[in-house]
């Protein structure tokens, strides 16, 4: 299976739910640009936290044993640690150069690697799968656009402006933040 295209910040949009709300953003803030003010459109992928989101919600599932990947696992999802985010924010107010759409990832890992990792983590096995019909049926048209979608996100400008991640490796991110 060859790997999906990396995305940066000047690849096409998609086009599922999440990508037209986030095109849509993007549009309102042409005015503000038209205007000569400098604008930082930033494009979160999934953020790790302990604290709310997709890491806490999947943490009690995991932690009993009962994790597992979703569908094939082969769907691609973009990662980045909060601590990260942060100072990702911090570093696009500071630098005047900076400015468009900038990919708030730190990586990319498939779900099957993510949900590996986990395991791992908690030291708990991950035998489970959950199947796409069944991800469907218990969270609606919300399992394609946050459990199914596949995004492959580099953080190219991140990268060109400097910018160094303090959790750069899922098994360290998770780590942290566990």
């Amino acid at each position: 299976c060859a790997l999906p295209i990396l995305l940066d910040e000047t690849s096409p949009t998609g086009r599922d739910f999440l990508a037209e709300v986030c095109q849509r953003w993007e549009a309102a803030c042409q005015p503000a640009i038209d205007a000569g003010i400098r604008v930082v459109q930033l494009r979160f992928g999934v953020v790790l936290s302990s604290e709310g989101g997709a890491l806490k919600e999947m943490r009690l599932p995991f932690s009993l044993g009962l994790g597992g990947r979703i569908g094939s696992g082969a769907q691609w999802m973009s990662w980045i640690a909060l601590p990260d985010v942060v100072r990702v924010i911090e570093h696009a107010l500071n630098n005047e150069k900076f400015s468009g759409p900038v990919n708030v990832v730190a990586g990319a890992v498939t779900n099957a690697d993510f949900t590996h990792a986990l395991g791992r983590a908690l030291r708990r096995p991950t035998w489970f799968t959950l199947p796409v019909c069944v991800a469907r049926l218990v969270f609606g048209e919300k399992a394609d656009a946050m459990l199914l979608a596949s995004t492959r996100a580099e953080p190219k400008k991140l990268r060109a402006s400097g910018f160094e991640f303090q959790h750069a490796e899922l098994p360290e991110a998770l780590a942290a933040m566990l």
